[in-house]
């Protein structure tokens, strides 16, 4: 059963989708998450994104075996392109992809997101573009959420429709979570310090070009910036 064997992650991001919702979930793969908003009747209705035959052809198999194909529509797309205006979708939900290539889905997809009243992404890495995209295209995070999963630390952002302005704190370790300072967010953080020292360590002795200058400046001021939020 699909509610019996999806992740924690996937489960997290279920948790910021709200009741009665319209999801489309992009780059769904075996279409788990809107499976499991079904079958636990979160939801009544969703689509399904897949951009690659194969992983398509999984989602198709899975909504078809769990009896969803009258509430689940799959369809082969480029990111938001696989929701069409009929579909009614007021949520979007984006997940285990790298922060760049879901703010490149938004980007190119941002007229799609006119009717859309909340996005949650799961990035696998780099939460911080997503944060600055967000910024500038008029939306707000209102919630977020870190957890670790077979050795792997995941960051949910949950975001709404609105002006949004964060500082270099916030844009890099999260507006919420920055509060929050969990556990799994200071193992996260001390964890980057630790690897921004190895690669400070294999660039100390690199000849002095500007790129090189730069990268080391960067690394030091987000070992620090990260440092004062930690209080380390």
């Amino acid at each position: 059963m699909i509610t019996e064997r999806l992740s924690n992650r996937l489960k997290a991001v279920a948790s910021f989708v709200e009741e009665g919702a319209v999801v489309a979930d992009i780059g769904s793969d075996h279409a788990y998450l809107p499976c499991y908003l079904l079958k636990t009747g979160k939801i009544k209705q969703a689509i399904a994104g897949e951009v690659a035959k194969g992983p398509y052809d999984s989602a198709m198999k899975n909504v078809l075996k769990e009896g969803l194909a009258d509430s689940i529509t799959v369809r082969l797309a480029d990111g938001l392109f696989a929701v069409e205006v009929n579909d009614l979708v007021d949520t979007i939900t984006i997940a285990g992809m790298g922060g760049t290539l879901i703010t490149t889905i938004l980007e190119n997809g941002k007229s799609q997101l006119e009717s859309i009243k909340r996005i949650i992404v799961q990035p696998n890495i780099q939460s911080s573009v997503i944060r600055k995209w967000a910024v500038f295209n008029g939306w707000k995070i209102v919630s977020e959420q870190i957890l670790k999963e077979d050795d792997k630390i995941y960051e949910i952002l949950n975001m709404e429709k609105g002006s949004s302005s964060y500082d270099e704190t916030e844009i890099l370790l999260g507006p919420f979570l920055c509060l929050e300072k969990s556990v799994v967010f200071r193992e996260k953080w001390e964890r980057e310090i630790v690897e921004w020292h190895r690669v400070l360590l294999s660039i100390e002795d690199a000849e002095e070009t500007d790129d090189i200058r730069k990268k080391k400046n960067q690394l030091k001021s987000q070992i620090d910036l990260v440092r004062e939020v930690l209080a380390i």
